[in-house]
């Protein structure tokens, strides 16, 4: 669910067209520069240079600003049922092929060549953040028990609108083993994204960038990190996840996903206001993969195995030589990337770079999807992915959609082999891979005066069963199953009629399965609500005995 802050929080600016040409392509009569910067010496020509805008469009689709909201338009406590035709909406598995966009590898290979890199274990080893007591109050309803509770520390992690949860995989996920090298850390990873950026540039309204000595360090749009959880120490640590792009003096940097600032030239045209951050509504650890949702474009593929590392020396005050000759800081969090012969990542000591980009083939279907609304036909959206690992191993994505808006459909879920989405990822540009199942969910069931199968924020199937986590803006969700059936003739999810309560502000869904290392299958989620958005909400990552879950269903 998106803080409905988010959606006037946008820059109304411009670039001239000169200067984004700079910023797609090297500059004319630019060349590889020598080794130089602090460490020799040699200052080097870098970003930023007068009136360029940094780091151009990434060519993906915009995300609606209100993704994944249950607030959002017509969704009041007033609210009539929504339009969605009483017949379930037919699977269409084409609709959700997907295939690999355009090769960074190339991009990567500089990264890796100019930065040091850290190793997932040594990552968790040196976690920085502990987790906080999570006291006896609880945001969960009487239906399950919580086998689990994760706090985060007791500051910005469990209190800010900046920064909001929505997505969680884990080593269960990553390895059927369950061990990640020579760790017992049985890691958790959590997604978040940048919901609020206060004093973002706009010129139209007299404010100028970011780097303002008076503006927030919240005022950037850092788009996605992810915060890997150690189960052993119970302590954390984020990650920064990045785009590698080159800059307009041809060297390789990188910047946050899909969040070009609205930095403008002194020329103001209506032409490049600034670019949403991504939703990241779910994400799977697969290996060395890490598959992060892009809701209006497919999925972002990251590599474990290329975490950048800003600050091997552990000592934040010194700025730390690099292996291309400069030098990085994590002190100033108003800076990204390469800029003036220095690396800087938000603040941040770790960055991951994007690797490759899955994106849907399909068109999509020429209704509005401003307020959340869903179609039958046509390109889904990825709002959330999980794993199921209870056969052949397969990725689940599906949508959230809000019924009180219209459209033709309360969501569709599909499945993937995970063979057909590692061999994209690893194969050339166009490589695609097809779901081979899909559905629509299940329609006719209410919930007070709405629809019960729609505000979907994470889906899952585990042995043929399929689970989703349905929100209820500030108060508790609702657990629902459903189980393909045949119903006219046509295999469709046949919902269960009973629910049971989950905690305030539910998302995206988690199956450890235990058989590595023996213990009972969990079910983890997590609640992305800060306490200021409601006087019971609190965030938290916790589990449910998935035993205790098929069994209160019946």
């Amino acid at each position: 669910m998106t803080n409905p802050s988010r959606r006037i929080r946008l820059a109304a600016c411009a670039v001239a067209a000169g200067a984004m040409l700079s910023g797609l392509a090297p500059t004319v009569g630019a060349s590889a520069a020598p080794v130089s910067g602090p460490a020799s010496g040699v200052p080097a020509a870098d970003d930023p240079v007068p009136d360029h805008e940094g780091m151009p469009d990434d060519g993906f689709e915009n995300e609606p600003e209100s993704e994944q909201d249950d607030l959002a338009g017509a969704a009041t406590a007033g609210a009539s049922r929504g339009a969605v035709a009483a017949a379930p909406v037919p699977g269409r598995p084409a609709d959700f092929e997907l295939a690999k966009g355009t090769d960074l590898s190339g991009l990567v290979t500089k990264l890796d060549a100019g930065l040091p890199k850290q190793g997932l274990t040594e990552l968790l080893d040196q976690a920085n953040r502990p987790a906080a007591d999570c006291g006896t109050a609880g945001i969960y309803g009487p239906d399950l028990t919580v086998s689990h509770r994760i706090c985060w520390k007791a500051d910005d992690d469990a209190t800010s609108s900046e920064w909001v949860p929505q997505a969680i995989s884990g080593v269960s996920d990553a390895q059927e083993d369950e061990d990640w090298g020579t760790s017992n850390a049985e890691p958790v990873a959590v997604g978040g994204y940048d919901a609020v950026n206060p004093g973002r540039s706009d010129y139209a309204a007299g404010r100028d960038n970011c780097l303002k000595s008076s503006a927030s360090d919240a005022c950037n749009e850092k788009g996605i990190r992810v915060t890997f959880f150690n189960q052993a120490t119970k302590m954390y640590r984020h990650v920064l996840l990045v785009w590698p792009y080159m800059n307009s003096q041809d060297h390789i940097s990188f910047d946050a996903l899909h969040a070009r600032e609205g930095r403008c030239n002194p020329v103001v045209v209506t032409g490049c206001a600034a670019q949403n951050g991504i939703h990241a509504g779910g994400m799977v650890w697969y290996g060395n993969h890490l598959y992060v949702a892009d809701t209006a474009n497919g999925m972002r593929v990251f590599d474990l195995r290329k975490i950048m590392d800003l600050n091997p020396d552990n000592d934040a005050a010194v700025n730390d030589p690099t292996p291309d000759g400069l030098e990085s800081d994590v002190q100033d969090k108003k800076r990204v990337g390469r800029q003036s012969n220095v690396w800087y990542g938000y603040g941040y000591r770790y960055v991951m770079p994007q690797v490759a980009t899955l994106k849907f083939t399909t068109a999509k279907n020429g209704g509005t999807t401003s307020e959340n609304q869903c179609y039958a036909t046509g390109r889904p959206k990825a709002s959330y992915i999980s794993l199921d690992r209870t056969g052949t191993d397969h990725m689940v994505l599906g949508e959230y959609c809000n019924t009180n808006n219209g459209g033709s459909s309360p969501g569709r879920v599909g499945a993937y082999p995970m063979s057909a989405l590692t061999a994209a990822v690893e194969g050339a540009t166009g490589t695609a891979a097809s779901a081979d199942e899909a559905y629509g969910l299940p329609t006719g069931a209410a919930f007070g005066n709405e629809d019960l199968w729609h505000k979907i924020q994470g889906a899952m199937r585990y042995e043929g069963k399929w689970y989703f986590h349905r929100s209820n803006a500030y108060d508790n969700g609702r657990l629902l199953q459903a189980t393909p059936g045949t119903v006219g003739g046509t295999t469709q999810l046949v919902g269960n009629a009973k629910t049971l309560q989950t905690s305030f502000g539910p998302e995206d869904l988690y199956l450890a399965h235990g058989r590595g290392d023996g213990f009972a299958p969990q079910l983890w989620s997590l609640s992305e609500h800060a306490p200021s958005k409601c006087g019971a909400c609190k965030r938290e990552v916790y589990s449910y005995n998935m035993s205790e879950v098929i069994s209160d269903f019946g």
